[in-house]
């Protein structure tokens, strides 16, 4: 039997997903920070904050921001010194935040189209790797993965900021009724686009659990892996470094 991957609760064949993922972001690059702080109530800002507190960008450093698209990430990793890389498939991300960065007036990042499963920078070339809400889009994360360790230099970490499973007693019922009822609405009204929202729902859904993710990023090399929940594991931080 030929592979099939998920593309929320369908199995497709990895080139079909590709494909139907990039339709999904094409679609929504513009309105996709104003629905990112509608969905989450602006929360997503306080998650992202703590993720680069934990990431501890340097001056000097070299940083690969993978599936960075509109820059939220690379804005705030600049700000400390850090020569950041933002990498994403879809170039409509990419245009609208390098958009963002010339409205910001922030200069000095390298914007660079990039598939996560076969990146094109050399070996040993980066300090330190982050995806932010993208790495549950990609088709294989497996290979992801790999190549996420195959560009770090020794003692390099890599940081992941990702939806998970909340483990707060029922509060996981009432984040299912509001995620699955009234995110697509949203996403209609804002973004006049049900089903990419629909998608990205139950993309999360078929997402590993906490501690099984944490177990394909050992197996893809790292060590000294931790996963720091977030609001019961609504949102998770995992890290790992490569020695």
């Amino acid at each position: 039997m030929s592979e099939t991957v998920s593309f929320g609760y369908e199995e497709v064949s990895p080139e079909e997903k590709e494909g139907r993922v990039g339709a999904v972001f094409s679609s929504v690059a513009r309105k996709y920070d104003v629905m990112n702080d509608a969905m989450s109530v602006g929360m997503h800002r306080l998650w992202k904050d703590k993720f680069v507190r934990r990431v501890k960008p340097r001056e000097g450093e070299q940083i690969l921001d993978m599936a960075g698209g509109t820059g939220d990430i690379a804005f705030r990793m600049a700000a400390h010194g850090a020569s950041v890389t933002v990498s994403d498939i879809n170039q409509d991300m990419l245009d609208v935040g390098i958009e963002r960065a010339i409205e910001r007036g922030i200069d000095g990042l390298v914007w660079s189209r990039q598939n996560a499963e076969e990146l094109s920078f050399g070996d040993r070339f980066f300090d330190a790797y982050t995806i932010a809400f993208g790495i549950r889009n990609v088709t294989h994360i497996d290979k992801a993965l790999a190549e996420a360790n195959r560009v770090l230099k020794y003692g390099g970490r890599f940081f992941c900021l990702e939806f998970s499973t909340t483990e707060w007693p029922g509060f996981k019922e009432v984040y299912d009724a509001y995620s699955h009822r009234l995110v697509p609405r949203i996403g209609q009204a804002i973004a006049g686009d049900a089903e990419s929202y629909r998608y990205l729902i139950e993309s999360i859904r078929r997402f590993p659990p906490m501690p099984e993710f944490e177990r394909m990023i050992r197996d893809a090399g790292f060590k000294h892996t931790k996963v720091e929940p977030i609001m019961g594991g609504l949102v998770a931080i995992h890290s790992g470094w490569k020695v």
